[in-house]
């Protein structure tokens, strides 16, 4: 609060004022004091009239409107009236002979009462002069009153009485008061129901201490409030807002009370405002605000909130107290008279009057303050003193001007102080509604036009520079205007914004709108503008490019009052409209793909009463009631505060401010936003962002950022597109909007870029549409590419008409003539118009279209024509199906060699078989490979057991095997029965059919291995009970059951011994059981029957139970035996496999076992070198063997004979002598061949001396040289290794030997036998000469302790 001035008069010392100021208008104050007059002073404090009276001024009140003063003296009957208007005194003579003691106006009519202190009452007509005097209307004086708005008059008597009168004097209600009254007022009560009544209480207090409420309807039963003594007496009471009573206590207490029935004696709010005494309460209803005063303080409440103290004013002057307050109606002046006799008047509210150009602002600091800032360019404020109270204020880049009414005055800004001159005034011919300046001209508008002169000037130029517009009023009366660097913008009631050149004064543009236009906004520049029609829509229009760029502003609220450009330089396209209560960002976005738009950002709340005036870089700077200004951040500009540094931001946060950032176009801080902590969905909001505003290289950094590569790629394709809407048409593309980018390309060099892509997007409506205007050639080929789809989703019609209008017959297109052709034929069948769609598809080169056909003809049940279209396109197995489906077994039986399909075989087998074709039935069940079925045919039909059981055996079907059971037990041949249930896994019916039939011998053959240890156990018991041992014991050891099958063996008769006791031996070797072994040796060595069996049986036993130490005795003694016998070849085998035997166990071989194999070997090389007529070789093997001849007895006399025969061939006459002469001895003479005997005799008679002697070679051990046979070293005493080829000994140097004895031999006569014979001589096995390998290294064969000696 600001205080305007403080009257202080000389002859009102000490006295109480009486004032009040000048209703509705608070234009003026009437004060009078103790002194006989009045004093009237205008609201700046200056004095303006003074009434003479001719005792002191008893009352005064002020006419509803403000325009007359009436007062009433002491010691005087007149009425005093002033005229505000005319500022002219005039006397009414009242006609009351008494002293008048209060004077009111009515709230409603020209009409004035007059009270006397003998409670007389005068109403007085100030519009007819008519006078009602009323006498006796109360018995003493009349010290209060109050006139309703329904014109009811209350008055309060010294004599106790309340009266309520009409408006003329006729007592309607008299009500005896306890106490003398005092402060009367009608108000309305605080009800559930809003009653239309009108004011139907009168509040009164009664004695300083009760305030009494009577309903005028009910005045008998009136609500009386008392309150505590601690608060005092009551010294004022206000009411306000919707039935609440205010009321000042003499003790400095401040309560406010409800006057609802159900809150009535609850104090809603109690305060102790002052500390010792309270004098005045006063409400403000425009401001919303109550005031109290007391001590030497005034304090201001908020009445929407009492806690808050807006304003506390401390009058340390005023030592003797404070005395009464006074609002003037608007609520901008509040007077305090003191008890000393001054009064101080306090601005409490300022007309809110600024301007902006630019960051300048001027605004009105006090009544006759104007005070010109520039912050943002740091210029010191500079307040102006001007001459009147302004109504309007008007600021440009030098100057101010400021006015009321007609007139203005006009100040420049100047460096010097006080920082402005007053250039001068202007009357205009009218009064001014607005007015507007740029750096040289003024333009004001008063009564619908606008006149625009210089501001500086000489008064002939200023009359050259002057204009008044509209030049013609057809043109309509103009509403609003406004002025930028070089343009005048004015707005007319018949819709028109029109824009001048200021410089030659000519139209520029004019854009007609459809209703009044009320206000007008340009930019700096001018080259936007926003206007607000009559409607209280808001409009964005270009005045450049008037007759298109007009938009219409989203969700413009209809209660916006003003618009303020952004004057930031970097952000010239954001604009804020306002409201009492908010204020909305919007954008303006010049350049996107949807073309220019204004978007609407959001909205700040305002507090109350503030007046944005400049709006920079999102701060708002308003004014505020008291004068001066504050500072509002947008929450549209939010990310402005946001720091890089801060991590603490929620994603949803982050988003929001992102967002904020990017409506803004504010792209470096929304770069800022997204690497502070963007997440991908923030990245790719900027790129579509960057999209949008076609920023391109902006969006590629944006989307490398987030790692879409394809993006990426797609932008730089299109970077450096120079025609806008081309780019704008890639971008909207980008985007999805395909609809926008169709249009955008159309407007665009390229159109062809609309086909391609409505062709990409599959959209081939549009497409097609697009190549009727773009590109006739690519009809075709796009209508095919739409036959797919349409055939694809059903629409088998379109597809047709597509399909044909897809075919160019032009050579060069030859494969896509092709697929439309099969299209058609295709859509044709769909359509029902199968013969020419099979027509067509067969005289169509493409398989593949035979078979969809065909696919297409199954599905509607065209069975025929379907398979002719399969077999036609070689897919013979479906057209076989098909015509299996059709009986049509002529063209099935075609098909089926090339029909790989086993189930159509099968199903022909079927048909064949029911049509009696069995050979052919049989043939394609063998096709099917259904055997089982086959094999029946063959059985039941054609009686061809052969090829039956054939198939099976190949087969191994076990149907297959039961069906043959079955037909060869119809035959009663049960040993093939039974072979085949056993096949056919059926071992139980086998069983039983083999048991009833005495075929139990076939089903143990046929059983095999195959069977289960229960199967043996059942053929064992079975053979058991049959009393045949040899079967009971075969099965008894297979199922385990040693012990059993060992005694069934031993009970074989004599027929089956041989085999039985093999079998006992293989028993008891598988049992490996003492008991059992012992058993069976018992038995052969005849300890049970006292008959001793073949001794090879007990060498098996032994090789079964691997004691092959006594196998290797056994061996020997067999082997001596069978050697006695003269079966030298079955002896040479026993050795030869118990010496491998014990080899490969790592036995060492007995000395004994290896010399009768090695001369047993001797002997069987006798033969081979004898066939070969090798005689020396053979000779001196024989010579070997006759000198062992005691192991040969059986044939002593024809070896010594060959012996001779060998050794005189081979020249080797001493030796033939010895073994001549051995013959010679009587038990041999006579058993000599005839053939030979006298050749024997010979040589005895003449004998030869000379022996070809032996060569020598070295022993492989030591390296000894010996004689080639020799097969004892006598150097080293080794056992030599014998070459099974010669039976000379080995040579390290000519080592080999057999792949599958192992056994030794001279590599080079190795190679010499093999070329004839083709075995090996040790052991029988078949050799080849590549199979034999010379072995460098023979050290591994030469090891000295293999012979057990």
């Amino acid at each position: 609060m600001k205080l305007v001035f403080t009257l202080a008069d000389k002859a009102w010392a000490g006295s109480h004022l009486l004032y009040k100021w000048q209703k509705t208008l608070g234009n003026y104050i009437a004060v009078a004091g103790h002194d006989n007059s009045v004093k009237i002073f205008d609201r700046y404090g200056k004095k303006r009239n003074e009434l003479s009276l001719p005792g002191r001024c008893v009352s005064m009140d002020w006419d509803k409107d403000g325009d007359i003063l009436a007062v009433i003296a002491e010691k005087c009957s007149s009425i005093y009236l002033w005229d505000a208007s005319v500022n002219k005194t005039t006397q009414i003579e009242s006609g009351m002979r008494d002293q008048m003691s209060c004077i009111l106006w009515s709230k409603t009519g020209p009409l004035l009462a007059v009270g006397t202190v003998k409670g007389n009452l005068l109403i007085y007509n100030q519009q007819t002069s008519r006078k009602i005097p009323v006498l006796g209307k109360h018995t003493k004086k009349i010290t209060c009153g109050s006139w309703s708005n329904q014109g009811l008059l209350a008055l309060g008597s010294e004599d106790r009485t309340l009266s309520i009168s009409s408006h003329e004097g006729d007592t309607i209600r008299l009500v005896s008061l306890q106490l003398e009254p005092s402060n009367i007022y009608f108000s309305v009560m605080k009800t559930d129901e809003r009653s239309s009544q009108g004011e139907s209480t009168v509040s009164v207090c009664q004695g300083k201490s009760i305030l009494s409420l009577f309903n005028l309807n009910d005045p008998e039963n009136p609500i009386e409030l008392a309150f505590q003594t601690k608060y005092g007496n009551i010294v004022s009471y206000c009411w306000y807002g919707d039935g609440y009573i205010l009321i000042g206590f003499s003790k400095g207490y401040f309560v406010v009370i409800s006057t609802h029935i159900r809150e009535i004696g609850q104090e809603l709010y109690q305060a102790h405002n002052h500390k010792d005494s309270l004098t005045s309460v006063a409400i403000s209803q425009t401001l919303n605000k109550a005031a109290s005063c007391g001590d030497n303080s005034v304090k201001i409440h908020e009445l929407s909130e009492l806690k808050d103290i807006s304003n506390i004013v401390h009058l340390e002057d005023e030592t003797k107290g404070l005395d009464q307050l006074s609002w003037t109606e608007d609520g901008q002046l509040l007077a305090v008279s003191t008890q000393r006799g001054t009064l101080h008047v306090f601005l409490t509210r300022l007309p809110i009057l600024g301007d902006s150009f630019g960051t300048r602002l001027a605004y009105l600091t006090s009544l006759l303050e104007v005070t010109v800032s520039n912050q943002v360019d740091g210029e010191s404020p500079v307040a102006i003193e001007v001459e009147v109270e302004p109504t309007f204020i008007a600021v440009g880049p030098y100057h101010v001007a400021v006015g009321m009414n007609n007139r203005a005055w006009f100040y420049a800004l100047v460096d010097q102080d006080p920082g402005f001159t007053r250039l001068k005034d202007i009357e205009y011919l009218g009064t001014i509604a607005s007015m507007c300046l740029n750096s040289d001209y003024a333009a004001a508008l008063f009564e619908g036009k606008v006149q625009l002169h210089m501001i500086e000037g000489k008064d002939q130029e200023e009359k050259k520079q002057m204009k008044l517009f509209p030049d013609d009023e057809k043109k309509g009366r103009i509403l609003c205007h406004a002025l930028t660097a070089d343009f005048l913008y004015y707005g007319t009631d018949s819709g028109n914004v029109v824009c001048v050149l200021v410089e030659d004064w000519q139209t520029v543009s004019s854009y007609s709108h459809a209703v009044g236009v009320r206000k007008v906004f340009p930019d700096q520049n001018g080259t936007w503008l926003v206007f607000i029609d009559d409607k209280n829509s808001g409009f964005l229009l270009s005045p450049g490019n008037a007759t298109e760029s007009c938009y219409e502003l989203p969700n413009f609220s209809p209660t916006i009052t003003g618009v303020l450009w952004e004057t930031w330089p970097a952000d010239r396209g954001v604009f804020v409209a306002y409201d009492d209560d908010k204020v909305y960002t919007y954008a303006l976005h010049k350049t996107t793909i949807y073309g220019p738009q204004a978007v609407l950002m959001g909205s700040t709340p305002l507090l109350f009463s503030q007046k944005p005036l400049l709006l920079y870089n999102g701060e708002l700077t308003c004014q505020t009631p008291n004068g001066k200004t504050s500072e509002v951040a947008l929450n549209t500009h939010s990310f402005l505060n946001h720091s890089s540094t801060t991590q603490s931001d929620a994603p949803q946060e982050l988003s929001t401010l992102l967002s904020q950032a990017l409506k803004l176009k504010r792209f470096p801080e929304a770069w800022d936003l997204c690497k502070s902590a963007g997440s991908g969905t923030d990245w790719a909001e900027m790129g579509r962002a960057c999209l949008v505003h076609m920023e391109v290289d902006l969006a590629i950094r944006v989307y490398r950022m987030s790692g879409n590569v394809g993006m990426v790629l797609s932008l730089q394709s299109i970077q450096g597109t120079e025609d806008r809407n081309l780019l704008a048409g890639h971008l909207a593309m980008f985007l999805g909007d395909y609809n926008l980018a169709q249009d955008l390309y159309l407007s665009s060099s390229c159109p062809i870029a609309a086909l391609e892509m409505r062709r990409d997007l599959l959209h081939w409506d549009s497409a097609l549409m697009l190549a009727k205007r773009l590109a006739v050639e690519q009809i075709p080929f796009i209508s095919k590419e739409y036959a797919v789809h349409l055939e694809f989703i059903g629409d088998y019609v379109n597809a047709l008409a597509h399909y044909e209008k897809g075919i160019t017959q032009d050579n060069k297109f030859q494969e896509h003539d092709e697929a439309c052709q099969a299209g058609t034929a295709r859509m044709s069948i769909r359509m029902g118009d199968i013969r020419t769609g099979a027509t067509q598809a067969i005289q169509h080169p493409s398989r593949v279209l035979k078979k969809e056909c065909g696919a297409i003809l199954e599905s509607m049940k065209q069975f025929l024509e379907a398979a002719q279209l399969y077999e036609k396109g070689q897919y013979y197995d479906k057209a076989a199906s098909l015509y299996i489906r059709c009986k049509k077994w002529a063209k099935v039986g075609e098909l089926l060699p090339h029909v790989s399909s086993p189930k159509i075989h099968l199903q022909y087998a079927k048909a064949k078989e029911m049509d009696g074709n069995y050979k052919d039935a049989v043939q394609a069940y063998e096709s099917a490979k259904d055997w089982d079925n086959m094999i029946r045919v063959l059985l039941d039909h054609l009686n061809n057991p052969e090829d039956a059981v054939r198939i099976v055996r190949e087969t191994q079907s076990i149907d297959g095997a039961k069906t043959v059971a079955r037909f060869f037990l119809r035959l009663n041949d049960y040993g093939s029965a039974i072979q085949f249930l056993v096949m056919s896994q059926c071992n139980d019916e086998a069983f039983q059919l083999a048991q009833q039939h005495g075929q139990m011998e076939v089903y143990a053959d046929i059983i095999g291995s195959d069977a289960t240890q229960e199967d043996y156990q059942s053929i064992a018991l079975y053979f058991e009970g049959e009393k045949k041992h040899l079967q009971a014991g075969k099965f008894f050891q297979k199922c385990g059951q040693y012990s059993r099958a060992l005694n069934h063996f031993l009970k074989c008769p004599n027929a089956d011994d041989s085999l039985a006791v093999k079998m006992a031996i293989e028993t008891v070797g598988q049992a490996k059981d003492v008991f059992l072994t012992n058993q069976l040796i018992d038995y052969l060595m005849g300890e049970s029957d006292g008959m001793p069996k073949d001794a090879k049986y007990l060498f098996r036993l032994y090789m079964g139970l691997q004691q092959y130490r006594e196998a290797a005795r056994t061996a020997i003694i067999i082997a001596r035996e069978e050697q006695c016998a003269g079966n030298y070849r079955s002896a040479h085998d026993m050795l030869f496999s118990m010496y491998t035997e014990l080899q490969a166990q790592k036995i060492k071989i007995p000395a004994e076992m290896a010399t009768n194999l090695m001369i047993l070997h001797s002997y069987l090389l006798v033969k081979i070198y004898v066939k070969r007529e090798d005689h020396l070789k053979a000779a001196r093997m024989l010579i070997r063997v006759s000198n062992n001849i005691s192991k040969f007895p059986t044939h002593v006399v024809s070896i010594l004979t060959s012996a001779v025969i060998e050794c005189q061939r081979a020249g080797l006459q001493n030796s033939a002598f010895s073994f001549a002469a051995m013959l010679m001895r009587p038990e041999y003479r006579n058993k000599i061949n005839l053939k030979y005997r006298k050749k024997v005799e010979a040589v005895v008679r003449h004998p030869g001396t000379t022996e070809l002697e032996e060569e020598t070679t070295p022993c492989p051990f030591c390296g000894f040289q010996l004689p080639q046979h020799e097969l004892l070293c006598i150097s080293c005493k080794n056992n030599l290794p014998y070459c099974i080829t010669t039976g000379r000994h080995m040579l390290k140097e000519d080592w080999s030997v057999c792949p599958h004895c192992e056994f030794p031999a001279l590599y080079s006569q190795f190679i010499l036998l093999l070329a004839t014979e083709s075995v090996c001589p040790m052991c029988s096995e078949t050799l080849s000469v590549n199979q034999v390998k010379k072995i460098s290294d023979c050290t591994k064969y030469l090891q000295t302790d293999e012979l057990d000696q």
